[in-house]
This record gives structure tokens, C-alpha cells and sequence, in this order.
């Protein structure tokens, strides 16, 4: 699977564990020689990073014997490098969404041309509801490749009686994806002859399916495993919490407009509707990044009905220095780059809050942002000023990693973090924007989302058990 959040091995696992160090460095020098030994001295480039990483993954599987192989298709699927498996067990198409349009195109439907290629002939496929045309779309190369595709029922479906099926994870979407694992779960399990899977029964097509051009597939009963399976699933990055006393994280590696949409649905429910503080204040902090080609203005807008009283823009680096983690570093983006764009989301946020208190009288006028850096040269450190009049009170600050956006935010009252240092490391007044509310507010509740890069970085930080 990719990315990876935390360490590179989290990519192979076997048994939901990520592959031992040893266990990695011992495959990478394997592979990396044999392709070194092997290659055309005319044609004399390795393969790319995650190309490398997908041979490396087969050779794992192939050496370590495992009986089933899950492989999550890179960007895609057509000409995405995964896709050399010739003949998978089953294969799976989840929620349809815009993403990556450099390479898949601007459009729901050449996207779902794009994911349809992973369609093998004879091999039974399954997708989940999805829009009108993009399903279409997905039928046309299911019926190119003849391969039989089906649609899964909802997971309310599956439930017996009056027994409603809990899901780790939050979200409806979340139930959708647990809905499509059922079907390739049962795939796999049927090609093994297992027993006790529950007789199938017919489904009635919601009105939502109807006239769709593509068979449901029945529902069928669940086993006693699958049923803890579903209730048991975590997953690291997407709708995770952490409760550091005081400082709730609220983790979702969101990055396209319906994940956002997504993001603030749960968002919203699991910490503006909740556990309000008794007494005090509650102060809301945005964290967010976003890479790649995406249209930051249109992520941003989705986010601004959460009310935050702050948002924090840094790149993905964990620490402006990089040189002792290289899992969290991408060598195609500089400092500076990542800097820039960070510096022209902060100027769209403001711009999205001038124009939420033009429709809203009740707010407080924001701060027209402008883009002045302040470098701190005892430290390295960056920090976006705002002009005056009031710098003290500034909505949107940017960092230049996220290890300082992660101390400000938590003004030294997460115990996994240390508190930022006072003399160097924010030498500018507008360090302070905001220092005290946090300081003393009764609960502090901050969405880190727009990448799981960012995710994963942040991850690292407030779990130090992951690097391990």
C-alpha cells in the first residue's frame, strides 16, 4: 500500500505488520543489486521509488510464501506499475473521486477509465455506487475485458435483524469501503473452499441503484470474524483522535474535495459537537498542507464552516532539517518550494475569511495577511509575519516544519511534545499570536489535514512508538 505515514516498511506487510528492518534491508540490497548486476547498459536508470518499492513488495511475498497478497494500486490503474499481476483472485474499485488529474485526466469518467484497467478477463470485479457516467464507464471496460463486474450492496445490508454492524472507522464512506473488503474478502475465501461463510441473499436495489448498469451483488451473511474484523479495524491517519490531556488531535489524511467533505462531516461531529468544555474556553487550530496539483482554494473553502480560530500552514518536513529521516523526505520538493506554496495557502485562507465575514456580521474582522518572512538565523527557524496593526492576534501563521507548527500549537501542554523555546526560536512578536489563548484554554482541538504526508510527519511527532 501507499504512502507510507511514518516508515518506508509500512508499505510491505505481512499479517497487517510492516516487514522487520532487518527483514527490509535484507530484500532492498537484494533486489537492488540483482537489478544493478541485471540491467541494459544502454538503458542503465533503476527503476523509480515506488516502481522499486512494488518489485521489492512481490519479491517479499514471493520469498516469504504468504498465501494471499493484497496489492493497492499506486496512482490509477491502467498503466500503473501493480497493474503486471495477470491474473488477481478478484479485484476491487472503491469511491471514484478527483485526484492526480496530471495523469488520470480532469474527469470523473477518464479517471474510471483509468481505474478500470486493473479488469482482467474472467476475473470477477467489484465497485461500490458510484455516479452515473463514471459507472458506465466502468461497465464499458469491464465488458472490453471480459470481466464479470458487480456492485456492492450497502453494509446496512449485511446486518441480521435488529443487529447493527459496527465499523472502526468513522464515516459513511468508511462503510462503503468495508462493504467492497466484504465482497473480495468472501472472493478469496470461496477460492479456498472455507466453509461457514454464511448463505448469500438476495438484496433489493435501493432506489439509489436502480437503473444502474451494472448487477448488485448479493449480500450474504457474515461470520462471527468478519464481524469482529469490521469492528476491530483501525487505521492510522484517517478519522484517528489522540487525546494528549489537554490538546486533541484530530488526524485525516483527507486531500481531495470528497475526503475533505468527509473530513469535516466527522470533524464536526466528533469535536464540535461533543464534550464541550464545562468551563473555559475551546480553541480551534487548522493544520493543513497539500501537495501535488491540487486546487488548495477550492480544499480550503470546504474547511472554513468549521470555525477555527487559527489555521497553521508548514510543509511536510518534520524538522527544517532533514538529515536523520529520510522516510519523510521528498527530494523532488525544496524547502523554499514547499515554503512558497504554504505562504500562498495562507493567503487564501485569509482571503476565504474576508469574504465569510462579508456574508457573516457577527465575525471579527480578520487580518489582511501579507507575505513577509522573518528568518531567526541563531535557529534557522522561519515564521510569516502579518503587517500590522495588530500582529499579536493573527487567524493564519505559517512554519517551516511541522515540528515548530506542532510545539506552537500546543504551547508546551502536549506531554509527547516539547514546549517551544522562548529565546530563538520565534524572535518575532507575531510568534506569540494567539500563545495565550492556547495556553489557557480548557480544550484545544486541532485538525491536522490536506496531505498524509502532513499526517504521517505529524504521526511521528505525537507518537514516537511508530519510529520505532
Amino acid at each position: 500500500s501507499s504512502p507510507h505515514l511514518v516508515q518506508v516498511r509500512e508499505r510491505i506487510r505481512i499479517n497487517g505488520q510492516p516487514i522487520s528492518k532487518d527483514l527490509f534491508n535484507k530484500y532492498f540490497w537484494l533486489v537492488y543489486n540483482r537489478l544493478e548486476e541485471t540491467k541494459d547498459p544502454a538503458h542503465s536508470s533503476m527503476p523509480a521509488y515506488f516502481r522499486f518499492l512494488t518489485i521489492m513488495a512481490f519479491h517479499v511475498f514471493l520469498q516469504e510464501k504468504v498465501d494471499l497478497a493484497v496489492v493497492e494500486v499506486g496512482i490509477g490503474g491502467t498503466y500503473d506499475c501493480t497493474n503486471i499481476v495477470r491474473a488477481p483472485v478478484v479485484c476491487g474499485v472503491s469511491s471514484l473521486g478527483i485526484d492526480h488529474t496530471s495523469i488520470l485526466g480532469d474527469t470523473m469518467e477518464k479517471i474510471a477509465w483509468q481505474k478500470g484497467g486493473i479488469f482482467k478477463p474472467g476475473v470477477p470485479a467489484f465497485t461500490v455506487a458510484q455516479p452515473e457516467r463514471p459507472l458506465e464507464v466502468l461497465r464499458e471496460r469491464a465488458q472490453e475485458r471480459k470481466c464479470p463486474l458487480y456492485l456492492c450492496p450497502e453494509l446496512d445490508d449485511f446486518e441480521e435483524g435488529c443487529q447493527v454492524l459496527e465499523l472502526g472507522l468513522a464515516g459513511a464512506h468508511q462503510r462503503s469501503n468495508a462493504a467492497l473488503a466484504l465482497q473480495l474478502a468472501r472472493m478469496w475465501l470461496q477460492r479456498r473452499s472455507c466453509q461457514g461463510l454464511g448463505e448469500l441473499k438476495e438484496v433489493l436495489p435501493s432506489s439509489e441503484l436502480l437503473g444502474r448498469p451494472v448487477p448488485l451483488a448479493p449480500a450474504f451473511q457474515l461470520s462471527d470474524a468478519m464481524i469482529q474484523g469490521l469492528r476491530d479495524t483501525e487505521w492510522l491517519g484517517r478519522t484517528q483522535v489522540l487525546s494528549h490531556g489537554p490538546v486533541t488531535w484530530y488526524l485525516d489524511g483527507a486531500h481531495t474535495t470528497s475526503s475533505i467533505q468527509a473530513c469535516v462531516r466527522w470533524f464536526r461531529q466528533a469535536a464540535l459537537y461533543q464534550d464541550k468544555p464545562h468551563d473555559g474556553s475551546e480553541v480551534r487550530v487548522l493544520l493543513f498542507n497539500a501537495t501535488g496539483d491540487r486546487d488548495t482554494a477550492a480544499l480550503l473553502k470546504l474547511l472554513v464552516p468549521c470555525h477555527f480560530d487559527y489555521a497553521v500552514f508548514c510543509p511536510n518536513f518534520t524538522e527544517v532539517s532533514l538529515a536523520n529521516n529520510a522516510d519523510q523526505q521528498n527530494f523532488n520538493v525544496t524547502l523554499e518550494n514547499a515554503l512558497t506554496r504554504c505562504l500562498e495557502n495562507q493567503r487564501t485562507w485569509t482571503r476565504l475569511l474576508e469574504e465569510k465575514v462579508g456574508q457573516d456580521p457577527w465575525l471579527p474582522s480578520p487580518l489582511r495577511v501579507g507575505g513577509l518572512l522573518q528568518p531567526a538565523p541563531a535557529r534557522g527557524s522561519l515564521l510569516l509575519v502579518p503587517p500590522a496593526p495588530r500582529p499579536l492576534n493573527s487567524p493564519a501563521l505559517v512554519f517551516p516544519c511541522l515540528a515548530q507548527a506542532l510545539r506552537w500549537v500546543a504551547q508546551g501542554r502536549d506531554p509527547h511534545l516539547a514546549a517551544p523555546v522562548a529565546s530563538g526560536a520565534h524572535l518575532h512578536p507575531a510568534a506569540s499570536s494567539g500563545a495565550v489563548l492556547l495556553r489557557e484554554a480548557a480544550a484545544v482541538r486541532v485538525l491536522v489535514t490536506g496531505s498524509l504526508h502532513l499526517v504521517g510527519g505529524a504521526l511521528r511527532l505525537l507518537v514516537p512508538a511508530l519510529s520505532q
